[in-house]
């Protein structure tokens, strides 16, 4: 989860919110009857009121070996016998502007469980001194000197520590348990595992989240190296450089210290996840041999958590207690076993819970839906399956601005609104067809649902270089006009393929969604999203041919069956 006080971000926390977290930081401080009862407004007075008896808070400075100040928490079991150890959990904080501070809300429960809680804002985040280095080797550097500060505390068990983060908190969490293994569980929620693929996806920048996340990076705090990519990554100069940094910061090139210790890792993700690539975390996820939960929700980036951390029910948090209390002897949670499979919802039901032995026992195979000419009388082409369908073309202008037709109009705040179950409607008449082409299986005769990975191929002929295109899937109603979004994806075309037919075959991001009787797939490509660039209305209009030659005919790869 990046969150940030400030009530323009797409990540932002609510005034109560903050309110909450500052009240309740304050009871934890002074646990005094005044301060306790401020908390009543939000039913948790009761909660504290526990807390003061078993656990002792207070808020620490981490020195490291260079000088560098991390502002951090303890929480510590009262009332211990004489030689007793507990479990201890360790908490890097997300991107937010409150650091550590956005785990407050976990800090009760962890203690009930027997647990000491030590959290932390990595170097240059929050109040912490020093500069962000983005879960770089200085982080993980960082993480064993908290580790060593946190095993010379009474009371900790040296050999019951694990790691717990949200977002930029379940990268530092990854990448610090690769490098020492006295992490003994992992628990990372948003995370992230291939950096690289979250920051170019199919030669496409994911632009509109880089620059979200540099804003609550804030540049100023960033150190020279991430500077320097910040403006590579700006100028579209994806060199040597760029990739160099991200894979340093990329658990996935970690398997093997992973699976040798067989480090027990839980990762959650989103459907609809704007700033980490989903499936780079499904891939990580597969690749492990050792203990392994895998939950993917309806929503985007930190949504599902988000109750969790303020200390409400929310499956991540709640898989995370029980994680721990597996694997480290807690009682934070349930007290049910941990299943180590992959758990899931579809979209847009969050009350939905699915259970899957694997990636591969989830995924549902994959029908071939050929691109196809407009049937007679008819303007939309066509997703049919049999022969495949070439000799047709369809032409779209490229403006610099695009359709309507977007994959998160609002960074979070859609994919919010998707767990309240008003996901974001598209009226697909209004699309301009002179600037995307759309394409669209007859009605369903049956209720279906598409569970899986997706696959494009397409032909287009770009008349400018570095044109991209985007391709979205959508569940349409055709009784109402109304659509939503099922998956999507972009592919960007080098400078060298301008003015050439160019055959590119790419993944949609991986779904799961049921579509009702009498509902249609429609196949949206267009030539722009502010998800990816920046609206341009300088450069010269220009035309993208997408064409379906003889021998490389277009198709979607669709995981399409019926509701069982």
């Amino acid at each position: 989860m990046s969150v940030d006080g400030t009530p323009e971000t797409p990540f932002a926390l609510s005034a109560d919110d903050l309110a909450k977290l500052d009240a309740i930081r304050e009871a934890l401080l002074d646990p005094s009857p005044r301060r306790i009862g401020r908390l009543d407004q939000w039913g948790l007075a009761d909660e504290y009121e526990v807390y003061a008896e078993i656990g002792l808070y207070s808020e620490v400075s981490l020195t490291m070996a260079d000088g560098t100040v991390l502002d951090a928490s303890l929480s510590v079991p009262r009332n211990l016998a004489p030689g007793q150890t507990c479990p201890a959990v360790v908490l890097p904080a997300p991107l937010v502007g409150i650091g550590h501070r956005a785990y407050l809300g976990m800090i009760g429960r962890w203690a009930l469980g027997g647990y000491v809680v030590l959290a932390y804002s990595q170097r240059g985040l929050a109040n912490s001194t020093g500069e962000i280095h983005v879960a770089g080797p200085q982080d993980v550097a960082d993480a064993t000197e908290v580790i060593d500060w946190l095993v010379q505390q009474d009371a900790v068990d040296a050999d019951r520590i694990g790691f717990f983060g949200a977002s930029y908190g379940a990268g530092t969490s990854l990448l610090a348990a690769a490098k020492d293994q006295r992490i003994k569980a992992v628990a990372g929620t948003s995370a992230w595992t291939d950096l690289f693929a979250s920051l170019y996806e199919n030669s496409t920048r994911h632009l509109k989240a880089f620059e979200a996340l540099v804003g609550l990076f804030g540049e100023d705090r960033c150190s020279q190296e991430f500077r320097e990519i910040i403006q590579k990554i700006r100028a579209n100069t994806i060199d040597d450089e760029v990739r160099k940094f991200a894979e340093a910061r990329s658990p996935k090139n970690h398997l093997k210290a992973f699976n040798d210790a067989a480090t027990p890792i839980l990762l959650t993700t989103a459907w609809h996840e704007t700033i980490f690539s989903v499936p780079a975390v499904i891939d990580f996820h597969s690749r492990l041999t050792g203990p392994k939960t895998l939950l993917v929700q309806v929503g985007d980036h930190g949504n599902a958590e988000l109750p969790g951390l303020f200390g409400l029910p929310a499956k991540p948090t709640d898989m995370a207690y029980r994680w721990m209390d597996h694997h480290l002897g807690g009682t934070a949670g349930d007290g049910l076993t941990p299943r180590f499979d992959v758990r899931s919802e579809y979209m847009f039901n969050t009350l939905s819970d699915l259970r899957h032995a694997s990636w591969a026992d989830y995924a549902l195979p994959k029908k071939r839906f050929h691109l196809a000419d407009a049937a007679s009388g008819q303007s939309d082409g066509q997703l049919v399956e049999g022969t495949a369908a070439a000799g047709w073309t369809r032409s779209v202008k490229a403006t610099g601005t695009g359709t309507d037709v977007l994959v998160a109009p609002q960074l979070i705040q859609t994919g919010l609104a998707e767990r309240l179950g008003l996901p974001h409607v598209y009226k697909t008449a209004d699309i301009d067809r002179g600037l995307a082409a759309v394409f669209a299986t007859t009605p369903l005769e049956t209720a279906a649902r598409v569970r899986g990975d997706l696959e494009l191929r397409v032909t287009v002929k770009p008349q400018q270089p570095d044109a991209t295109i985007v391709a979205y899937l959508l569940d349409h109603n055709p009784a109402t006009g109304r659509a939503h979004i099922i998956t999507h994806a972009p592919y960007t075309f080098t400078a060298e393929q301008a003015g050439q037919a160019t055959t590119a075959t790419f993944p949609l991001q991986p779904a799961d969604y049921v579509l009702a009787k009498g509902h249609q797939l429609q196949l949206v490509i267009d030539t722009h999203d502010p998800l990816f660039t920046a609206p341009n209305t300088t450069t010269p209009v220009f035309t993208i041919d997408i064409t379906s030659p003889k021998g490389t005919e277009s198709y979607l790869d669709i995981p399409l069956h019926p509701v069982d």
